[in-house]
């Protein structure tokens, strides 16, 4: 059988599948299914279990973490305003690397067994059930991974003081974005803003797939011209 024939079977687990589709993965992921109720990964009910996730569960988890990061600087001396633009400065590094990982690595084209399968389960998933309440949210696991290199960068640029409060503004940044983007799907803003967002992030979704890809905001999409156009139209 063909790459380009295979059919995915949406009644059994679909990480394992979607390898097989080839290069025809990119157009299948694209074409979104819009249900609350999310597909069946695994075969096996832990691993299923990993790839679900609770919104709440990240400020729960990942606030704490920030307060001790942020306290360590303070207890290294810094004062109050000091803190206060390490922090800031960190937020405002996560929205670049928000908007990188967005472009770069979570649209990559891919059309081998493992490049589709593991796209998928980083992103593409999102893309084909973008209302799945479970799988909006980065699980912690995941987003413990990426704490890593987001640290060793940061402490190639900044002092041993200054890093811990780098790395929570950081991480701050990570905990707003998650929070933004399970409410831009799923939640009902009243007020311009909010509302401007939440169109913004739907045209990514169901009209210009290839732009737009900052979560938080447009900016990064400004400065690298992925603005999308107004009529909606693909680039």
């Amino acid at each position: 059988m063909v790459a380009q024939e295979y059919t995915v079977d949406l009644n059994k687990p679909l990480v394992f599948q979607v390898g097989h589709l080839g290069e025809a993965y990119e157009q299948w992921v694209h074409q979104p299914i819009i249900s609350r109720e999310g597909p069946r990964f695994f075969q096996s009910d832990f691993w299923e279990f990993l790839t679900r996730t609770v919104w709440w569960a990240v400020p729960v988890i990942w606030l704490p973490v920030v307060c001790w990061f942020i306290s360590l600087s303070v207890r290294m001396g810094h004062t109050a305003p000091e803190i206060a633009l390490m922090v800031i400065t960190g937020i405002f590094v996560w929205t670049l690397m928000e908007y990188c990982l967005h472009r770069f690595l979570f649209h990559i084209k891919t059309k081998s067994y493992w490049g589709n399968t593991i796209h998928y389960l980083l992103h593409g998933c999102h893309h084909k059930h973008p209302m799945d309440r479970l799988r909006l949210v980065f699980p912690p696991a995941a987003a413990a991974i990426l704490c890593i290199p987001f640290w060793n960068l940061l402490k190639l640029a900044a002092t041993p003081s200054t890093t811990p409060a780098l790395f929570g503004g950081g991480l701050l940044g990570y905990v707003m974005y998650d929070c933004t983007h399970y409410y831009l799907h799923h939640g009902h803003p009243s007020s311009d803003a909010p509302k401007n967002l939440k169109k913004y992030h739907m045209n990514h979704h169901f009209r210009v797939q290839n732009m737009g890809f900052g979560i938080t905001s447009a900016f990064w999409d400004r400065v690298f011209g992925t603005f999308p156009p107004k009529d909606g139209k693909k680039m």
